[in-house]
């Protein structure tokens, strides 16, 4: 039952980081498109048959949740025993199961926007004592997680769930390449998201806490934006064909 959750979820996040990928390039030529996982499942709902599929990304998600959960609780596979991948995996269980939520809010026809969510949690975050603080070292982790993603890529470490005999040395090397590009670009996405945080908490603004579409969006402001969207699409978008590789060859 481990398998097919994990199948299922992979594939889900595969899909929507193609579309993710398929926006951030729109936006690219346009400042009026958002860029996030909310946000596509928007675009999904509104086309024919989109509800449905709606309903089974959040079938998906849940999916996905449910396996980092069962990782956090009896070990990663093909990872050293330890701490550390179990919290990590943790919170990436949360982090699906808060996107199930989202993805359900969509398929029953009500939902905010992600940006004006994000700014909402951001405001009471710093309306609390000890606010600041607290938002500041969500947005230090954040950017740890992204720096972490990057050296992974380079290093090629993702491969190690990639033992299986089954694979040929091209299917291999293909593999080895997608997410090479996918993780360096999902990691340094995050890195700036979590800036955006850290400059929140440190400005006492909450709307610079604008999470995936406000940190593409802070990226096309600076010089050369426009080219660097279109990159990050790229690398969604290859990052998507790589979680799709994972559902069918990881090792589970």
């Amino acid at each position: 039952m481990e398998k097919f959750f994990a199948r299922v979820g992979l594939t889900a996040r595969g899909i929507v980081y193609l579309l993710m990928g398929l926006l951030a390039y729109l936006l690219a030529g346009s400042s009026h498109v958002e860029v996030d996982q909310g946000s596509v499942l928007d675009k999904v709902f509104l086309r024919p048959g989109g509800r449905l599929l709606v309903g089974l990304i959040a079938i998906g998600f849940f999916c996905y949740a449910l396996w980092r959960f069962f990782e956090a609780g009896f070990g990663v596979t093909g990872e050293k025993r330890g701490v550390g991948n179990r919290v990590i995996s943790f919170v990436r269980g949360l982090i699906y199961l808060s996107l199930t939520v989202t993805a359900v809010s969509i398929y029953n026809g009500s939902r905010q926007h992600q940006s004006t969510q994000q700014r909402s949690y951001a405001i009471d975050i710093l309306s609390r004592p000890g606010g600041r603080v607290a938002l500041g070292s969500l947005g230090f982790i954040i950017i740890v997680v992204g720096i972490a993603g990057v050296y992974d890529g380079l290093n090629l470490k993702f491969m190690s769930h990639f033992q299986g005999e089954k694979l040929s040395s091209t299917t291999r090397i293909w593999i080895s390449r997608l997410g090479q590009i996918g993780i360096i670009s999902r990691g340094l996405v995050f890195v700036i998201i979590g800036s955006l945080l850290v400059s929140a908490a440190w400005r006492n603004n909450a709307t610079k806490a604008t999470g995936l579409d406000g940190a593409l969006k802070t990226l096309k402001n600076e010089p050369f934006g426009g080219f660097l969207l279109i990159l990050v699409a790229a690398g969604f978008v290859i990052f998507g064909i790589y979680g799709l590789a994972e559902a069918r060859f990881q090792d589970i």
